[in-house]
């Protein structure tokens, strides 16, 4: 996006921006994947409107793939000079409806970084984290509420809990400081710090 004054395209557009760019374009079925295609065809056989989250225990994805988890990643950093940054990339829904746009590539709800409050990445049922602009709302907590990392990233969970959805989020600041909320019974999620120490976690 260096390259354009646009923050975001999508559709025909975003494909004849990305071959002017000198991108790779692949045919489709370069997606498919047979594991995935059995995923959605069991979803369809389930119920023909019904959705499933990628990281949902009732996942469709068949069983011997279980232990392979397909949802979200996310990344959140900080650098030597105080630059915050954060990326998602979704596992997505299996069986949404065609043209269906989850929080990911949404700047503010998916994921958000501003050098000023924090770095923030999200994961989890994307409508809610949509609606209640989740990423934003942790950095505009810190920046106009006053409040602590930890307590706004909390907050802001929760208030996509009384929404109705589920999931959580990463964020970081300039001090380093890290909140890893979540409101489902785990979240794979690990930190390393400039002297090489790493933690990892799954459950709380």
């Amino acid at each position: 996006m260096q390259h354009s004054p646009h923050v975001m395209m999508v559709g025909d557009g975003a494909e004849q921006f990305a071959k002017e760019q000198g991108l790779d374009i692949v045919d489709p079925s370069y997606f498919y994947t047979k594991e995935r295609w059995q995923g959605l065809q069991k979803a369809r056989a389930l119920d023909s409107l019904a959705t499933q989250l990628d990281h949902d225990e009732q996942s469709s994805i068949p069983e011997v793939y279980k232990d392979y988890k397909y949802g979200t990643v996310g990344a959140v950093a900080v650098d030597r000079a105080g630059n915050l940054a954060a990326a998602t990339s979704t596992g997505g829904m299996t069986n949404k409806r065609y043209g269906r746009v989850g929080d990911a590539p949404i700047t503010g709800a998916g994921n958000y970084a501003d050098n000023k409050t924090v770095a923030v990445s999200c994961t989890g049922w994307g409508e809610f984290f949509i609606r209640a602009v989740a990423a934003y709302d942790v950095a505009a907590r810190i920046q106009y509420g006053g409040a602590t990392l930890k307590e706004a990233a909390e907050a802001t969970i929760k208030k996509v809990e009384d929404l109705g959805g589920d999931g959580g989020l990463i964020a970081i600041n300039q001090q380093g400081e890290v909140a890893m909320p979540f409101n489902t019974a785990g979240m794979y999620r690990g930190t390393i710090k400039a002297d090489g120490t790493v933690d990892i976690q799954i459950y709380k």
